[in-house]
């Protein structure tokens, strides 16, 4: 049958890019379901709550602000090894579209821990919704899927090959969800070492998460103590914030209407 040739659009290149420097990445999978009604209360509360894609990931970062195995990368150049990072930073896929294509593009947050709910929310929403040149992260990987396919490799080589390089393209944890779509559990691959993915909030505040993690790094065990922890973190910590974004709201006074 005579088919029709058609160029590979530069999203699809950056996804075909993705998966190759997947390859090899030992991920093995944790699914646990969480209760999170502390949390849920509180943000049910807050007329805009901010979206579960950042609470996850400044949850995760203050966990990993506490052991620092959740922001240590596995290094194979110039030899095997393990490399700290200071800080977390999340890489959080984002869904566009380029040129009338369904794209995944990566927004970088260094340090989520370190800024507040409403800021981590903002700089996602902003992924989303500004043009795509206008998002610094978007903008460089545009330029990199514009390359020839030779060139694309030795960066890409350079950024899974050199630890700080590594962290600036692929930070120390992905996240990746379609629960804003629809229900289902999405079970991701990424360079590593870390990917979280999370379903959709039922009613009695349950919470599907799912890490896959880097088996050389680390053990199930210490990841099921680690989920644990976050669990405590969302309840605690973050139910605080969202609770205080709520007395913040409260405390607005009542826009006035001046009639001429």
């Amino acid at each position: 049958m005579r088919g029709t040739i058609r160029r590979i659009p530069l999203g699809r290149r950056l996804v075909a890019d993705l998966m190759w420097a997947s390859q090899g990445v030992p991920l093995i999978t944790y699914q646990r379901r969480l209760d999170l009604r502390p949390m849920a209360q509180a943000r049910a509360r807050l007329t805009s709550p901010p979206g579960f894609a950042a609470i996850i990931a400044k949850a995760f970062a203050l966990v990993a602000r506490e052991q620092p195995v959740l922001r240590t990368l596995v290094m194979d150049f110039p030899w095997p090894h393990f490399y700290e990072l200071p800080r977390s930073v999340a890489v959080i896929a984002i869904a566009r579209q380029i040129n009338g294509e369904d794209s995944v593009l990566a927004q970088k947050l260094v340090a989520p821990d370190e800024l507040s709910l409403a800021c981590v929310d903002g700089l996602i929403r902003e992924a989303q919704s500004a043009p795509v040149d206008q998002v610094p992260m978007f903008r460089k990987l545009m330029r990199i899927c514009a390359l020839p396919l030779p060139l694309r490799r030795f960066i890409w080589w350079g950024g899974l090959s050199l630890a700080r390089q590594r962290a600036n393209y692929f930070g120390s944890f992905g996240l990746s969800s379609v629960s804003a779509i629809a229900a289902g559990d999405l079970y991701p691959i990424s360079p590593g070492p870390y990917m979280l993915s999370f379903g959709r909030l039922d009613d009695d505040g349950g919470l599907d998460m799912v890490i896959r993690f880097d088996h050389r790094l680390i053990d199930a065990a210490p990841i099921a103590r680690f989920m644990t922890r976050l669990e405590q973190v969302l309840n605690t910590a973050i139910a605080g914030e969202l609770q205080a974004m709520h007395g913040t709201q409260a405390a607005k006074p009542p826009v006035r209407v001046v009639r001429g």
